[in-house]
């Protein structure tokens, strides 16, 4: 796990690991089950405080992407979970419809885009 903070982009440090662990959830570098830091060591090795790095856990426990175990620490969820699922697919309409955008500017209709799509699945494949 790697978090990397700045002072310098106006976004709140504990909004910054909540955004970064949450990267790292939905790209599968933390895997689910996967035990985080104690708040205490991530404060300690960000060196921030801990009510910074109790905020981010709890964002992150709130929106349902690590869940917290009394006496044990933070894990993170399994992938399967509703709310990582339903991200995901946040992401996938969201890059579908940049794609799309995309293929309107080089003059595509909606056959060849969804042609265009069934190559690029069968080549994943």
């Amino acid at each position: 796990m790697r978090i990397l903070l700045s002072n310098s982009v106006g976004i709140p440090i504990y909004d910054q690991i909540k955004e970064q662990l949450k990267a790292q959830i939905l790209s599968g570098e933390l895997g689910e089950g996967e035990m985080l830091p104690s708040l205490r060591a991530l404060a300690r090795e960000l060196r921030i405080s801990v009510l910074t790095t109790t905020r981010a856990y709890n964002g992150l426990e709130q929106e349902g992407y690590i869940v917290s175990q009394q006496g044990k620490g933070f894990f993170v969820m399994p992938r399967n979970s509703a709310l990582i699922q339903e991200q995901l697919l946040r992401e996938v309409e969201q890059a579908l419809q940049e794609a799309i955008q995309a293929g309107r500017r080089a003059g595509l209709g909606e056959q060849e885009l969804i042609e265009l799509l069934k190559i690029h699945v069968s080549l994943a494949e």
